[in-house]
């Protein structure tokens, strides 16, 4: 099988030539902005308390009994006279703000992934954040 063709060392300056990206004295750079890429998410976006949550027998059970009581349909379609099955339950408001609302049954309600998507939209206009 060929071999890629080598190529200058995307490092500027470098004349070295590779068949990845960087050099190999110059590999270091890949990992460090592998770093950068991900340090915004990381440090900002992730929150891992929610992922945990999301991941729990008591989410499951709740999400189980919400989606009962709304018939596995969605809430926002039946205002609208049309019958969609539902693919999320949604907290009405946001986990992030409201944590001690996360298990209260009167605080999710069962939609489709288009009004999901509407709901999230508000919620980040009305809230802010990410």
């Amino acid at each position: 099988m060929p071999t890629k063709p080598l190529k200058p060392c995307n490092k500027i300056g470098c004349r070295n030539l590779t068949q990845e990206r960087y050099c190999a004295e110059h590999a270091y750079l890949a990992e460090q902005q592998r770093k950068d890429r991900h340090k915004r998410y990381d440090e900002q976006q992730r929150d891992k308390q929610a992922a945990a949550f999301y991941h729990s027998v008591e989410w499951n059970r709740v999400r189980q009994q919400a989606l009962i009581r709304d018939h596995g349909l969605c809430q926002d379609c039946l205002l609208e006279q049309r019958i969609t099955p539902a693919d999320v339950v949604d907290h009405i408001k946001p986990l992030r703000l409201f944590w001690h609302l996360r298990l209260v049954l009167s605080n999710l309600r069962s939609l489709c992934n288009q009004h999901h998507a509407i709901k999230t939209a508000n919620d980040k206009r009305k809230y802010g954040g990410d």
